[in-house]
């Protein structure tokens, strides 16, 4: 059950993070941009001492993730 969670979370947080960059990506894009920037968000969360409660602090801190994603990748790509 915990992985449906993470994985619904992930999809939110991609699609949300897209919306924000002005990016048109496909489902499974979504998904994963949003699982990776769900585990970078985590991380990054964890390091400086924010804790997720409930599903919308999970949202948050997963959105923020994958729009650094996002962010980090254009970047990369552009140069």
């Amino acid at each position: 059950m915990e992985l449906i969670i993470f994985l619904v979370v992930g999809l939110i947080a991609g699609f949300i993070a897209a919306q924000v960059m002005g990016k048109k990506q496909d489902l499974l894009t979504n998904l994963v941009v949003g699982v990776v920037g769900a585990v970078v968000g985590g991380v990054i969360a964890g390091v400086v001492g924010i804790a997720a409660y409930g599903i919308l602090g999970r949202i948050i801190i997963a959105t923020l993730g994958a729009i650094l994603c996002l962010f980090v990748w254009q970047k990369y790509k552009s140069s």
